[in-house]
C-alpha cells in the first residue's frame, strides 16, 4: 500500500504551481509528501515539452530512475506536458513507467493509483475545455520560502503558433474563476507571502463570463457579465494593497492598453512586462502565425513606455526558425537595438513533433548557424542590459528580500518592481522584508547595493 510520494519538476513556473496542486490532491487522499526519492513509494516526474533538449533530459532522467526503481520498487508516474507525446508502448512494455497523467487530470490521480496492479498500466491524458481544479487551494509544502508564490489564472492556449506544442499538450484556453483566484490570494496573505505572480500561457486572454459569480463589479458597482485580465488585475490590486503583484506571460497580439493603464494606476502592481516577440522579421512572424507584425509590436512598446516610463521589458526570441535567412536575423537585431530591452530569454529553434511547423516546414537552418545567431543576440543583449542597469546606479530602490545570495552567504538578493535582481550586504533585515537599497554598481545581470533603511 502506497504511503509516501516524491515529485520533481522540469520546465516553467506553471509546472511548479502544478506540483503544488498534485501535492494537495495526494495529501488530501492520505499520502505523505517526502523530499527524498529513496523514501518514496510513488515518484512523479512533472515534464516539459517546450524544446527538444528538455524532452531529451527527461527521457534520460526516466532511464536513470528506472535503474533505481528495480531496486527500490516504487511506482513511477509521468505527468505534465510530455504525457501526450511519449511512446506508451515502449515505456509500459519496458516497465519503466507505471502510469501517465495529463495536465487536466490530476484530480483523478488517487483513483488511478488505487486501480493499478502488477499486470496493469494506465494513462489518462484527456484535455478538458474547462478548468478542472475548482476549489483547490494548493498546499505550499513545495515552496522554498514564504515570500513569493504563483497562482495559475488560466491554462492552455488558442493562438496556435506554428512552432509551439502547448495547444497540443495543455489544450484550449480556460480561465479560472475570479472567486477561486481571490481565495488563493487570501490564503497567501494569511500565510505571510509578500508577492503573487499570476500565471497563464497567455494571461491577457483571461476571460471569465459566468453570470452567477460577480453580479456586481467590485470596481464600479455596475452589472458586469465578463471579467477580463485588466478587470481581474484591478480587483486583486484593490483587495490586496500590501502584496506585490506580477504576471506572466503576455502576448503582443492580446495585451490591451487597459492592462497598461491599470499597471500605472496601482503601486502594488510591479512595473515589469515580459512580452515575447520571437522574431523581428515580418516574414518569419507570419510563418510563426504570430498575429502581429514588427510595427504593431513597436507601437505597443511605445505605448508602454509612454504610459509607464519606468517599466522594464523582457522578451523571448527564437532564432533559426524554418527558412530564417541573414536578413531576418538582422531584422531581429535591429528591433533589439531600437527597443533596448532590460533582459531577455533567447533560444535556438527546436523542430518539435506534432507542431504545425514540424508537419509543414523544413528545418532549413543548420545548427552551427543557429548557434552563431544566438550568440549575436546574447552579446547584444548583454550590452543593452549593462547600459540599462547602469542607469540605476546612485538611485534608491525598494527591494523585496527573497533569499541569500548564491555567491556570498553574507549578501541578500531580492528584486525591485522592475524584476531586476539586486544583491546587498546583510544587516538586521530578514527574509520577506521590504527595504530601501542604494545602488552602487552593476553588472549586465545584477545591481549591487548597500543597505539604506527599512521602509
Amino acid at each position: 500500500m502506497l504511503k509516501y510520494f516524491y515529485i520533481e519538476s522540469y520546465g516553467c513556473q506553471m509546472n511548479i504551481y502544478d506540483n503544488e496542486l498534485i501535492i494537495t490532491i495526494l495529501t488530501n487522499n492520505n499520502l505523505l509528501y517526502v523530499n527524498n526519492i529513496y523514501k518514496a513509494d510513488l515518484v512523479l516526474i512533472n515534464t516539459c515539452s517546450i524544446r527538444k533538449k528538455s524532452e531529451k533530459n527527461i527521457y534520460n532522467r526516466l532511464l536513470f530512475l528506472n535503474s533505481i526503481k528495480k531496486k527500490k520498487k516504487f511506482l513511477l508516474c509521468l505527468v505534465g506536458c510530455m504525457s501526450k507525446r511519449i511512446d506508451y508502448d515502449y515505456f509500459f512494455k519496458k516497465k519503466i513507467l507505471d502510469f501517465v497523467v495529463g495536465p487536466d487530470q490530476y484530480r483523478k490521480l488517487p483513483n488511478i493509483i488505487k486501480s493499478l496492479n502488477d499486470n496493469r498500466y494506465s494513462y489518462n491524458v484527456i484535455l478538458s475545455n474547462e478548468e478542472n481544479y475548482k476549489n483547490i487551494i494548493p498546499i505550499k509544502l513545495y515552496s522554498k520560502n514564504k515570500v513569493s508564490s504563483f497562482i495559475t489564472i488560466s491554462r492552455g492556449c488558442d493562438n496556435m503558433c506554428t512552432f509551439c506544442v502547448v495547444p497540443f499538450t495543455r489544450g484550449r484556453e480556460k480561465s479560472k474563476s475570479p472567486k477561486d483566484i481571490i481565495k488563493e490570494c487570501k490564503n497567501l496573505c494569511n500565510l505571510g507571502y509578500k508577492e503573487i505572480v499570476l500565471l497563464g500561457q497567455n494571461v491577457d486572454s483571461y476571460l471569465w463570463n459566468k453570470k452567477n459569480y460577480i453580479k456586481k463589479n467590485i470596481i464600479n458597482n455596475k452589472l458586469k457579465k465578463n471579467i477580463n485580465f485588466a478587470n481581474l488585475l484591478e480587483i486583486i490590486s484593490k483587495l490586496f494593497p500590501n502584496i506585490r503583484i506580477r504576471f506572466s506571460t503576455s502576448n503582443p497580439q492580446d495585451m490591451s492598453l487597459d492592462v497598461i493603464k491599470i499597471m500605472k494606476k496601482y503601486n502594488n502592481i510591479c512595473k515589469y512586462i515580459h512580452l515575447p516577440f520571437q522574431s523581428g522579421s515580418n516574414r518569419i512572424l507570419k510563418l510563426m502565425n504570430r498575429k502581429y507584425n514588427r510595427l504593431k509590436y513597436i507601437n505597443l512598446i511605445n505605448n508602454i513606455k509612454n504610459i509607464i516610463p519606468n517599466c522594464s521589458l523582457s522578451y523571448d526570441i527564437i532564432t533559426g526558425f524554418c527558412t530564417e535567412n541573414y536578413k531576418d536575423h538582422i531584422d531581429t537585431l535591429n528591433l533589439m537595438k531600437y527597443i533596448k530591452f532590460d533582459f531577455g530569454y533567447m533560444f535556438c529553434y527546436s523542430h518539435i513533433k506534432n507542431t504545425y511547423a514540424y508537419k509543414n516546414f523544413k528545418d532549413t537552418v543548420p545548427t552551427y548557424i543557429k548557434k552563431k545567431r544566438l550568440n549575436d543576440i546574447i552579446n547584444l543583449q548583454r550590452k543593452h542590459s549593462f547600459l540599462k542597469l547602469k542607469k540605476y546606479v546612485n538611485t534608491v530602490q525598494e527591494i523585496l528580500i527573497e533569499g541569500t545570495s548564491k555567491k556570498d552567504k553574507n549578501y541578500w538578493y531580492g528584486k525591485n518592481s522592475q524584476n531586476i535582481i539586486i544583491v546587498f550586504p546583510k544587516n538586521k533585515e530578514k527574509l520577506g522584508d521590504f527595504v530601501n537599497v542604494k545602488i552602487i554598481n552593476n553588472t549586465s545581470a545584477t545591481l549591487i547595493g548597500k543597505f539604506k533603511s527599512f521602509l
